[in-house]
C-alpha cells in the first residue's frame, strides 16, 4: 500500500511546490517516505508515499530508469515479480523490487507487460520518449486512482481529496448514489474528478493533450471450462494452494477472520500470526467468534478480539468518513474500520482478507434466488431473506427476467433514469447464455466497487496494506469460466468448488459444512433507530440546513426510521458528515 499523485502538461514543473503538497495530504498511504520527482523534460511531476513491505530497506519513490528516462510512481504489489523477473530475463539488484521490474518492462515492452503482472496496483508512468503519461489499474480495482483534467493539463491521486487541491470539485449527486449507494463507472460525487476503471489504461499526451483510454483485460469472452467437476476441483485446489500463499508477506501480517468459509480457508493456507475478529457483545447473532477462536487454535495464531459498541461507532463515523474520501454503502464499513485501527495498534503492515469467492462461486442470496427463484430459497431453510426474496413477486403474477430480478435484488432506493438496470442488463449480455457469469459481471458493475474501495481506504487511513489473495488472477479466470453447478447447486449453500477444496484440504467440518453467511455484519442499523437515533438527527439536520439542494432528499430520507437491514439512515448519516466537514482547496 503506498499512494501517488502528480501532474503531467506543458509547464508542469512550474506546479512543483503544488504536487508536494498533494503528496504530502497522502502522507498516511505510506509513511516511510513521501518523495516527488519532476521529469527532465518538465512536463510530469510525480510524487509517491511509500509503505515498505517487499524490502523494508529499499529506496522509496518515484523509481527513474536512468537509460530511458521513464519515471514511475506506484502504489500495489506485484506478487508474481520475481517470476516474471526470470521470464523476461530482466536482471534486479540486491535492493531492487517489484517497481524496479515494472519500470524496466516497461521500457523494454511497453503497456503490453500488464498483462503479465499478477497483483493489486495502481501506477503513473511518464515516458519522454513519446512525451506521454501512462495511468494504469490493476485487473480488479483494488487500488484507487482518481484523475482530472485542468486546462491542458492531468492531474492524478489516489484519494479524491487530493485532487480538490488542484481547484475546486463542487459535490453532486449521481443518480446511481440513492440507488446502490455508490457511483458506478467513472463518476465520484465531485465534479471534474473521474475514477479511472478496473483494469483500465489512460495514456495522456502532453504535447496535443489528447487522451487514449483502453482496457487492458476483460473477464468476458473466456472459453467455458469443459473438464469434470473432479478436474475442475483438482485444478482448482491447485491454485488456491499455489498462489494463496505467495500473498503472504514475509513479515507478521494480520487476517481478518469472521468465522466464514472464506477467511477460515485463507488462514490455514496463510497460517497468519494474528487474527483478528469483530463480535458485538449482545448481538449473538452476528457473533461467529467461538469459530474463529477453533480455527485460529488450530493453525497456533493468536485471536484478537474487537468489541465495538454504540459509543465507539459516534467517534469513528467522522474518521471513517474521511478515510473513504466520500459516503459509499458497505454493511461491514464499521467492523472493517475498527478491526483495522486495532491491527495498527499491533504495529503491523498487512491485512489480509477474503473479498472474491462470493462474486464469482455465486456466494450471495440474491445470486441464488435469481438461479433457483424464491420459493426454492425459501425452502431450504432461508427464511430470514423473506423480506429480500418478496422483492420479485411481480405484481401480475408473472415471471421477472434474470436482469429485471437482480436489479430488484440489489436496489436501495429509486432508480428514475434506470441506469442500474441497463447496467446489470449490460452485465448479462455480456455473459451470453451463462446465468452465472452474468451475476458475477453485474456484481462487479454495481456492488462490487463499495467494497474494494472500502477495503483499501479504511486500512490506509491507518498505514496498512490490504491484500485478497482470492483474486489471484489464475483463480479468478477460472472461477469465472467454471459452470454454474460447479459453483452452486444447493439454494441454501453457494462456493461449492470452494467448500470442497476445503474439505480436501482437510479443514475442520465447521468451516465447510456452514450453510450461513455473516461475515464482519454489524448492528449499526439497529443502533441508528435505536440508542443513536437523536444522534444521528442531529447531524443530518446540520447538514440539512447547508447541503446543496441535490442531497436534501437524500438526508431526508435518513430522518425516517427503517428495519433493521435497512441502511438508509446509515448511508444519509454518511453523506451529512461528509456534506458538514467537506472543505475545498483554493485553486493552484
Amino acid at each position: 500500500m503506498c499512494g501517488i499523485a502528480g501532474l503531467a502538461g506543458d509547464g508542469a514543473v512550474r506546479h512543483e511546490r503544488v504536487i508536494s503538497a498533494m503528496g504530502a495530504t497522502q502522507h498516511h498511504r505510506g509513511p516511510d517516505g513521501t518523495l516527488h520527482a519532476v521529469t527532465g523534460d518538465g512536463r510530469a511531476v510525480l510524487a509517491m508515499n511509500t509503505l515498505l513491505i517487499v524490502d523494508p530497506l529499499a529506496r522509496p519513490g518515484p523509481y527513474l530508469d536512468g537509460t530511458t528516462g521513464l519515471l514511475l510512481a506506484f502504489n500495489g504489489e506485484i506478487y508474481n515479480w520475481r517470476q516474471q523477473a526470470a521470464a523476461w530475463g530482466i536482471e534486479l539488484g540486491e535492493r531492487e523490487t517489484d517497481a524496479h521490474l515494472l519500470l524496466r518492462a516497461w521500457a523494454r515492452i511497453g503497456p503490453s507487460c500488464l498483462d503479465g503482472l499478477d497483483g493489486m496496483f495502481a501506477l503513473a508512468l511518464y515516458d519522454p520518449r513519446s512525451a506521454k503519461l501512462f495511468l494504469a489499474r490493476d485487473r480488479l480495482g483494488e487500488k484507487p486512482l482518481y484523475w482530472r483534467l485542468d486546462g491542458g493539463r492531468l492531474a492524478f491521486a489516489s484519494e479524491v481529496t487530493t485532487l480538490t487541491r488542484f481547484g475546486p470539485a463542487p459535490p453532486v449527486l449521481r443518480p446511481e448514489v440513492t440507488a446502490i449507494e455508490t457511483p458506478v463507472g467513472a463518476d465520484t460525487p465531485h465534479q471534474g474528478i473521474q475514477l479511472l476503471s478496473p483494469s483500465g489504461l489512460l495514456a495522456f499526451d502532453t504535447t496535443t493533450g489528447s487522451i487514449d483510454l483502453t482496457t487492458w483485460w476483460r473477464l468476458e469472452g473466456r472459453e467455458p471450462f469443459t473438464g469434470t467437476y473432479t478436474d475442475a476441483l483438482g485444478t482448482f485446489s491447485t491454485i488456491l494452494a499455489e498462489h494463496i500463499p505467495l500473498r503472504a508477506p514475509a513479515c507478521d501480517f494480520a487476517l481478518l477472520l469472521s468465522g466464514g468459509l472464506d477467511s477460515a480457508v485463507l488462514a490455514y493456507l496463510m497460517r497468519p500470526p494474528v487474527c483478528v475478529t469483530v463480535r458485538y457483545r449482545g448481538q449473538d447473532r452476528l457473533d461467529e467468534s467461538s469459530t474463529a477462536a477453533v480455527i485460529a487454535r488450530d493453525i497456533g495464531a493468536e485471536l484478537i478480539l474487537v468489541e465495538p459498541d454504540h459509543v465507539d461507532f459516534t467517534t469513528a463515523v467522522p474518521h471513517m468518513v474521511r478515510a473513504l474520501d466520500y459516503p459509499m454503502g458497505n454493511a461491514c464499513t464499521f467492523s472493517e474500520h475498527m478491526a483495522y485501527r486495532r491491527i495498527s495498534d499491533l504495529g503491523l503492515k498487512v491485512v489480509i482478507g477474503g473479498l472474491g469467492p462470493d462474486e464469482f462461486l455465486m456466494g450471495y442470496v440474491r445470486q441464488a434466488l435469481v438461479l433457483f427463484g424464491p420459493e426454492a430459497v425459501l425452502a431450504a431453510g432461508m427464511a430470514a431473506y423473506r423480506p429480500l426474496a418478496a422483492k420479485l413477486v411481480h405484481p401480475a403474477g408473472e415471471p421477472l427476467d434474470a436482469a429485471d430480478a437482480l436489479t430488484r435484488l440489489v436496489l436501495r432506493g429509486p432508480d428514475p433514469q434506470g441506469r442500474v438496470r441497463d447496467l446489470v442488463a449490460d452485465a448479462f449480455d455480456r455473459a451470453g447464455d451463462d446465468l452465472a457469469r452474468g451475476l458475477t459481471l453485474a456484481d462487479l458493475a454495481t456492488a462490487w466497487r463499495p467494497l474494494v474501495m472500502t477495503s483499501d481506504k479504511l486500512a490506509s487511513a491507518y498505514a496498512l496494506e490490504r491484500r485478497s489473495p482470492y483474486l489471484a488472477r489464475d483463480l479468478v479466470e477460472l472461477s469465472y469460466r467454471l459452470p454454474a453447478d460447479y459453483k452452486i447447486t444447493d439454494p441454501a449453500q453457494g462456493k461449492r468448488i470452494l467448500r470442497d477444496a476445503a474439505k480436501a484440504l482437510g479443514l475442520p467440518r465447521e468451516v465447510w459444512a456452514s450453510r450461513d453467511k455473516l461475515g464482519f455484519a454489524s448492528p449499526v442499523p439497529r443502533w441508528l433507530n435505536g440508542h443513536l437515533m437523536s444522534w444521528a438527527d442531529e447531524r443530518i439536520h446540520a447538514a440539512l440546513a447547508t447541503a446543496p439542494s441535490a442531497f436534501r432528499p437524500l438526508l431526508m430520507g435518513g430522518l425516517r426510521s427503517g428495519g433493521r437491514f435497512d441502511r438508509t439512515r446509515m448511508q444519509a448519516l454518511m453523506a451529512a458528515v461528509w456534506l458538514v466537514d467537506r472543505t475545498e482547496e483554493a485553486p493552484a
